[in-house]
């Protein structure tokens, strides 16, 4: 069975940083694309942020461009996002997923498309972030 494993959220206040993780079991996902979704309580699901398999090219959301940032260290087999200046309304259960293909995702393209494109995914991790 294949486990995409989250690590590093919790309860900081605004302004603070944290870096998440995911790093699979089962399987490498060197040659998949991989992204970083969030679900806030009362709310669907939404993009955060997106790799291609190689690592050199992005993709993030209108509301964390210029504060996170995903990245991916092959050798170890993890992805992560750096979440800086965070703020409350970034308060969300963070879930790491791997795509059914190497590059990232149409932003373009609706939400439930780009969930669609995702085939495996984590438990989530909580980020907190008090006022």
């Amino acid at each position: 069975q294949v486990l995409l494993l989250e690590s590093g959220g919790g309860l900081v206040q605004a302004g603070d940083s944290l870096r998440l993780s995911c790093a699979p079991s089962g399987r490498t996902f060197s040659s998949s694309g991989m992204g970083w979704f969030r679900q806030a309580p009362g709310k669907e699901r939404e993009f955060v942020a997106a790799i291609n398999w190689s690592g050199l090219i992005t993709r993030y959301a209108d509301s964390v461009k210029g504060r996170f940032t995903i990245s991916r260290d092959s050798a170890n087999n993890t992805m992560y996002l750096q979440m800086n200046s965070l703020k409350p309304e970034d308060t969300a259960v963070y879930y790491c997923a791997a795509a059914r293909f190497g590059g990232t995702p149409d932003l373009k393209e609706g939400i439930r498309k780009i969930l669609a494109a995702y085939k495996h995914w984590g438990q989530g991790t909580q980020v907190t972030v008090s006022s």
